[in-house]
């Protein structure tokens, strides 16, 4: 294993033969060391091998400017968030999550705090990724003794979020505005109905779980012709049998302002048959 790169004593970029360049970290490991020579494999820490060459790219410039302890730290709460979620996230976690908490332990010691709006929404329909966020809290404070408000939990859970997509360009922002979009249609059923809704039961989160996933579709119009038959005999079905639910669904479509596919019309209106009945 040879040193391509040096950021500082306990950062640097290394390379094993022909396979890629991954940034190493640990206590003294760039200390008096050249480019060339060999890493002293007993000081390694953290290995990042980030596979997509633009994260790869944008975190080793992200090296120079950040803290070696902010690195790890997110190092830390990307391998817990990883295996309690028990899903792949995008490479540019370590980009974004990395500059995001550097940037707010930065505002922490400036006296800023960064609230987030939508933090009782994250604690409704993101559950598991804001308990992440939570026990981030924890490792920051333990490292750095700066005990962040429970809103960061809820920053965090939503960078989480973000990196579960597959789609490199997705932004937090997008993750920002489905919420609010589920948050509304969620809304648009309770007011047809004129009920509320039962936010423990099992049909209530299959629903919350299939918008957030029905979000991520939405622009997919690939469409399979048998499957399309198949389903619009269910809907026509569905449509007699559930009256009331188709027509919430389409004021649901009405407000989303594009026209659903019979697979969605026939899910969306099945799910709010479910979940407004008790």
């Amino acid at each position: 294993m040879i040193i391509q790169k040096i950021f500082n004593n306990n950062a640097i970029v290394a390379k094993e033969s022909d396979k890629h360049e991954f940034v190493v970290m640990g206590r003294g490991i760039g200390f008096k060391k050249n480019v060339g020579e060999k890493v002293e494999e007993n000081l390694i820490e953290k290995t990042f091998i980030l596979k997509q060459k633009d994260a790869s790219e944008k975190f080793k410039l992200l090296l120079e400017d950040i803290p070696a302890e902010h690195v790890s730290i997110c190092y830390d709460i990307i391998e817990y968030a990883k295996n309690i979620l028990g899903v792949e996230l995008n490479d540019y976690i370590y980009v974004t999550l990395t500059d995001h908490i550097s940037n707010v332990l930065k505002m922490f010691d400036e006296g800023f705090n960064t609230p987030n709006i939508l933090i009782w929404e994250i604690k409704k329909f993101y559950p598991k990724e804001f308990r992440v966020g939570l026990k981030a809290l924890e490792f920051i404070e333990n490292e750095t003794s700066k005990k962040l408000p429970e809103d960061e939990a809820g920053n965090i859970a939503l960078h989480l979020i973000n990196a579960q997509g597959k789609n490199n360009s997705s932004k937090v922002e997008d993750v920002v505005h489905q919420t609010k979009m589920v948050q509304d249609i969620l809304n648009i059923v309770k007011y047809t109905y004129n009920i509320s809704l039962d936010e423990k039961s099992i049909s209530y989160e299959r629903f919350v779980t299939h918008l957030r996933f029905f979000f991520q579709r939405m622009d997919n119009v690939e469409k399979a012709e048998n499957r399309e038959n198949e389903d619009d005999f269910l809907l026509k079905q569905v449509k007699e049998k559930y009256k009331e639910a188709y027509k919430c669904m389409l004021k649901i479509e009405k407000y989303l302002e594009k026209k659903l596919s019979d697979e969605e019309q026939l899910y969306l209106t099945i799910h709010i048959q479910r979940v407004t009945q008790r």
